[in-house]
Parts: structure tokens; sequence; C-alpha cells
């Protein structure tokens, strides 16, 4: 489709164009327009397009082959929210190089553009403290969605003072195991204060202290959620890994987690699966794997056959 094509057509819903099939359902009269075909006696939606496929650009060349954007969408992960400008280095907007006299003006340009970017204290603060929750994030290996997530609990919890008393790198870390809490990811608090800047006392106190003023949604982690990590580390098949879910839940049910660190009741539930199946894993592996000792495994693996 040319890119004409798509601004000649306007996607305006109240546009109708009258359709010479009739319903299917009452055979009442069935009308078209850009996003849906409708019968109007019966209300029968039989063919809906919400989708535009032209081109998401919009060039104003004239061989219509340049996929000029206006610049990236906004982003929590910047200070600014990804809206202001950087000064290049070594070629111009066209690809050309620089000469020397022209790159060192740019050069003391960036240098005082960047001096220019904070406007105060707090923005220099929130800057460091967003591009430290960015290390943890990609350090973890988690997706981008956590790394937005977190930066947003980072930004709520410099507009709620809660920063006094505490690091910002702390509670960069408590922003990154919170968003992992609250979208159930199977993240220990021992493996994000790893990664971090500081120990682990004071991610765990960053985490409480957002947990309890911004009140999240967060919830008591379950076995279920550590299987599907433990068996892809260990290469566990598909059904002993429906296996150990299962059983997961079924220990969830009967309490069995209940003051019990959920990832070792997790490593019990899988090596419980393992020896259902064909499996060979010991339990000193699937310990070190789950960061838990093998008394740990087979205490858990012990509870869960007296549930049997």
């Amino acid at each position: 489709m040319a890119t004409s094509d798509s601004y000649d057509h306007r996607f305006d819903e109240d546009v109708p164009s009258g359709s010479n099939t009739g319903c299917p359902d009452c055979g009442g009269q069935v009308r078209t327009n850009s996003i849906e075909t409708v019968c109007e006696d019966c209300g029968l939606v039989l063919h809906e397009e919400p989708i535009d496929h032209g081109p998401e650009w919009r060039s104003f060349e004239d061989d219509r082959t340049n996929p000029e954007r206006t610049g990236a969408p906004l982003t929590p992960t910047r200070h600014d929210r990804g809206i202001s400008t950087e000064i290049g280095r070594k070629t111009d907007g066209k690809g050309n190089d620089l000469s020397g006299s022209k790159r060192r003006q740019l050069g003391r340009f960036r240098r005082e553009h960047s001096r220019a970017r904070f406007r105060s204290k707090s923005e220099r603060n929130l800057a460091h403290g967003l591009s430290e929750v960015s290390r943890i994030v990609s350090a973890l290996d988690v997706s981008n969605v956590i790394d937005d997530q977190a930066c947003d609990l980072f930004r709520s919890a410099q507009s709620e003072d809660l920063f006094h008393g505490r690091s910002i790198e702390a509670m960069a870390a408590g922003s990154v195991y919170a968003a992992c809490r609250c979208n159930r990811l199977p993240w220990t608090l021992d493996e994000v204060s790893a990664v971090a800047r500081v120990n682990k006392d004071r991610v765990e106190n960053a985490y409480r202290a957002l947990n309890r003023e911004l009140r999240l949604p967060t919830v008591p982690p379950s076995p279920q959620q550590y299987v599907p990590r433990l068996a892809s580390e260990l290469g566990i098949s598909q059904e002993v890994r429906q296996e150990a879910e299962r059983l997961a839940k079924k220990a969830e049910n009967h309490r069995l987690a209940n003051g019990r660190n959920p990832i070792g009741v997790a490593a019990g539930c899988l090596y419980e699966a393992i020896q259902r199946g064909d499996e060979s894993v010991t339990q000193c592996a699937l310990g070190e794997c789950a960061d838990v000792s093998p008394n740990t495994v087979r205490d858990r693996w012990q509870e869960l056959q007296r549930l049997e």
C-alpha cells in the first residue's frame, strides 16, 4: 500500500459504506465502515479490522522511501522521559565526517549540555537511580516491562520522600525486587541483592518501605512460580515440569509451604516429579540450582511424600 493511500482513506467508524451481502443470521441489511461489518437489524458483527496495515511513518520525500519519524516514544527509564536532545560525535546529520575544529566545538557544546541537563539535585539523584535500576534489570536479564515498572516505583518513592535514611542504590534494588514480586517473577531477594551495590539488609529495608508506604499489590511467593525456572535451568522435560507444578499446587493447598522457603518446596516437588519420571537429577544438583541445601530438598521431598 502506498503512503498516500493510508491518508486518502479516513479511518473513521462514523463514515459507513453499504454492503451488497445480507446478514447470514437474520438476512438483514449489512453495513461496513472502516472498523467493522455489522448487521443493522440484529447487531451481529461479521468482521472487524481495527488494525491499520499502512506504514507507521509518513514521508515527505518525493520517492517516499525514507521512513522518517518524529522521535522515540516517552520512556520512564530516563529522568526527562527521553525527550531531551543528544549531541552526536564524528558525523553530522547526513553522515558526513566532521572536521577537527567542528568536533572540538561539539565537544564543548556536549560538555555544557551535560552540565545543564539537571535543573536540581533531585533530578540528578533521579537520573542516577534510574540508571541503577536499568543496570540491575540488565544483570537479572528480565524484561523491559519490569524496567519500566521499577522506574515508576523509584519515581513514586522519591515523590513520597522515602529516601530519608536510605541510599539511592538500595531504593533502586528494592524497586526492582518489588516489581518482580508484583508480577510474580521467581527472583529472590538474595539474587537481587547479589547484583546490587548494597547488602541484602538495606535492599530488604527499602523494599519493606516501598511495600508499606505505596501499598503495593504484592502477594506471598508460591512454590509453583519457581518450578518453571528450576526445570529450565536443569533441562527437565515438559512432562516432569507439569507434574512438579501439580505437586507444588497440591503442597500449597495443604499448606505445606506455610513458614517454609517457597523455592525449597518447589525443589522438593521437582525432585518428587523427577523420581516418578525417567529423569536423573541428584538432590545436591537441585539444591545448588535452587540455592538451598540438599537437606532442605530432602526434607521437603519427604514431607510431600507424606501427603500422598
